[in-house]
């Protein structure tokens, strides 16, 4: 499947939760030709991502810790697709060394605040927007960043900020993160690939 004379790269997702960024990169990829989304990795099997994924007619793998961090499974069935890139959307787990080397330079995620604030371990979600409001912030935003082997600190690829005003509690912030992340996530992760090819 070629466009332009450029070969199609093949995405994986890595989730953990219900979907909506990942169904968001399906979506958007299916009309792009940088790439497509081949297949959706999870580690919990009753993650809503799953049946996103069955929708979209994409195939969807669920592994454990055990596969993740003791063995080379993971690593072996991304080869076995042919998977060019790695995005995180909503995975929570710090990704191992193996993974990262294999990767390197392509695995990305997105993280619901302005790197390197608000980062680190325990930093995900609405943890994140807690935190922002309680601490009385002017801002936030999303950071996507490539992905080493330290929670949230591989190079920043793009930033986009938002408002915080005095009225907002999490649940409002988080709203406007996730308008962000839904405007934003796929674009730069086409751009990303194209500015490697």
């Amino acid at each position: 499947m070629t466009h332009n004379n450029l070969k199609m790269t093949k995405i994986a997702i890595f989730a953990s939760g219900s979907g909506s960024n990942a169904e968001n990169i399906i979506n958007y990829f299916k009309n792009s030709g940088t790439g497509h989304v081949s297949a959706v990795f999870c580690n919990k099997k009753d993650a809503y991502v799953l049946e996103r994924a069955k929708n979209s007619g994409i195939e969807s793998i669920v592994f454990d810790r055990n596969d993740f961090y003791e063995t080379n499974k993971i690593v072996k069935d991304l080869e076995s697709r042919n998977i060019d890139y790695i995005v995180l959307a909503g995975f929570l787990w710090l990704v191992p060394e193996n993974l990262v080397k294999k990767y390197e330079n392509r695995i990305i995620n997105i993280h619901p605040a302005l790197l390197p604030s608000y980062g680190g371990k325990g930093m995900y979600g609405d943890n994140v927007h807690k935190a922002v409001v309680a601490n009385g912030e002017k801002k936030s935003g999303i950071t996507i960043h490539l992905v080493n082997t330290i929670y949230d600190s591989g190079d920043i690829i793009f930033q986009a900020e938002t408002e915080v005003t005095p009225e907002d509690d999490y649940k409002s912030v988080a709203k406007k993160i996730h308008e962000l992340e839904g405007e934003h996530f796929p674009r730069v992760i086409e751009e990303h690939i194209k500015s490697l090819q």
